[in-house]
């Protein structure tokens, strides 16, 4: 018995993998369309893992399983907002994917081992417990992409995920591989100690640091390793496009940390320079090619690459404000994605997707509260108050001007009001332009009460941040041991 005890930070994992394949089973004799019983189990598993996290939370940093899996309070906050995302994605996608034909078992167990895949990231605290997530997750994200099996966009867009992702995964194991030649470890804080005490070739040390940015750099879909992004985004059908884009963020940022943070912190003078320009260049390239999209998801994509680039700063800016302003930034994100990508699901039903501009026209015509929830969201990703998007910039670039990155905050506020146009561009749209369908909008009575929920949630921590962003800074505080 004291064997299992150990394993209770673990027990999460360890029942969302066996619900997995109880789900998988249990699958094959449900023999209605809807999928009802089998999205009820995957809910109820959400549900379950949150309340094991919870229940299983312990105060400081706990290690098992020789240093490869790490409990921290960081990783189960991340852990539980991850629940969430999921939760919401399969509530807005439930309707979508039935008209579709994709709202199957697989689907649903590929979203959860997906989150697995996440989970283990989050917790990861050894360079292979690291990759062995992070592969997990990408595999998973590849064959989603691909689910639509008899269309050709996204075929494409699984196609170029896979390779692109796959040469990504190699830079980061080739970078990995250069670190441990250099440390002779691959445990996240035995590397920290092992630069510490003096490496024999700080040169391949460095190297490998390149190549290990490079690889998150990708992942995060910041310049110039986002090619991806915008093909992945528009040709994915959009339940899968929600996926991508809002709870692997949280993954990727809890990677961020235990790489760059916890295991290279000695290196912050190199890594820190790095991360700046591809910021600059993130948040450039990002605002800049948005303005051109007429396709709301590709709009979406390229905004999601200059988000990365805020969340950068935040990261570069180092010390207790920096972390959790980053990490807040990234919860703020996925918020907002969440309900942007929820919006464009709702609007569209069986051979319609409402994923262009003009499809926005005149919303507030038919119906007055989608247009201002919608407005309501494009307002924070633009960063103007009262919306919580305002707050999560303020942060960053406040901890951006203690750390005094100053020319670094001046670009990011021009970047930001040329962002401002494309998004308010969108509420132009719903509230100056004649519609161009009357076509009735019919949302099931769950989508219109989380999208409802989501909107006010984004007004809400905007008026009254301080909860969240104290929980950010306390566990990173407490994770990463700052002072």
């Amino acid at each position: 018995m004291n064997y299992f005890a150990t394993l209770s930070p673990a027990y999460a994992e360890i029942f969302r993998l066996v619900m997995v394949c109880a789900i998988l089973i249990a699958d094959l004799f449900v023999t209605s369309p809807n999928k009802t019983l089998t999205y009820l189990l995957v809910q109820i598993t959400l549900l379950g893992c949150a309340v094991i996290t919870v229940g299983t939370h312990q105060h400081g940093v706990t290690h098992l399983f020789h240093n490869m899996f790490v409990d921290d309070l960081m990783s189960d906050v991340l852990k539980l907002l991850s629940y969430l995302a999921m939760s919401m994605m399969l509530v807005y996608s439930r309707n979508y994917l039935m008209v579709r034909g994709l709202f199957s078992g697989e689907f649903m167990v590929l979203a959860l081992f997906a989150l697995l895949g996440m989970m283990v990231m989050i917790s990861a605290s050894h360079f292979l417990t690291l990759y062995l997530g992070l592969e997990l997750l990408s595999l998973s994200l590849y064959a989603m992409v691909a689910l639509q099996r008899d269309s050709v966009s996204a075929t494409e867009a699984a196609m170029k995920y896979f390779i692109l992702g796959a040469l990504a995964s190699g830079l980061l194991l080739y970078g990995m591989s250069m670190l441990y030649g250099a440390t002779g470890t691959l445990e996240v804080t035995a590397v920290s100690d092992a630069i510490k005490g003096g490496v024999q070739n700080p040169q391949l040390l460095v190297l490998g640091l390149v190549f290990v940015v490079s690889g998150l750099a990708f992942k995060l879909g910041a310049v110039p390793f986002h090619m991806w992004v915008p093909d992945v985004y528009h040709g994915a059908p959009t339940a899968m496009t929600m996926l991508i884009g809002t709870a692997p963020k949280l993954a990727a940022f809890a990677f961020v940390m235990r790489i760059l943070v916890e295991s290279l912190q000695p290196l912050m003078t190199h890594w820190s320079d790095m991360l700046a320009i591809l910021a600059v260049l993130s948040m450039a390239l990002g605002n800049i090619s948005a303005i051109a999209q007429t396709n709301l998801k590709r709009m979406l994509a390229y905004s999601t690459i200059a988000h990365m680039g805020f969340l950068l700063i935040g990261v570069l800016s180092g010390g207790v404000e920096g972390y959790g302003s980053a990490m807040f930034y990234a919860v703020v994100y996925v918020l907002m994605s969440l309900g942007g990508f929820g919006m464009i699901m709702l609007l569209s039903r069986e051979g319609f997707e409402a994923d262009t501009l003009n499809d926005f026209k005149g919303l507030n015509q038919r119906s007055p509260w989608l247009a201002f929830v919608m407005m309501l969201l494009m307002l924070s990703m633009a960063g103007i108050p009262p919306t919580v998007g305002f707050y999560a910039k303020f942060s960053v670039l406040s901890a951006a001007v203690n750390a005094g990155h100053i020319p670094l905050v001046v670009l990011a506020v021009l970047f930001s009001l040329i962002g401002a146009f494309y998004y308010l561009r969108i509420v132009k749209l719903m509230y100056f332009d004649t519609p161009e369908s009357h076509a009735p909008i019919t949302i099931q009575p769950d989508s219109g009460l989380l999208i409802s929920a989501n909107g006010l949630a984004v007004l809400a921590l905007g008026v009254m941040p301080g909860t969240l962003m104290s929980v950010c800074s306390v566990s990173v505080r407490q994770s990463l041991l700052l002072h």
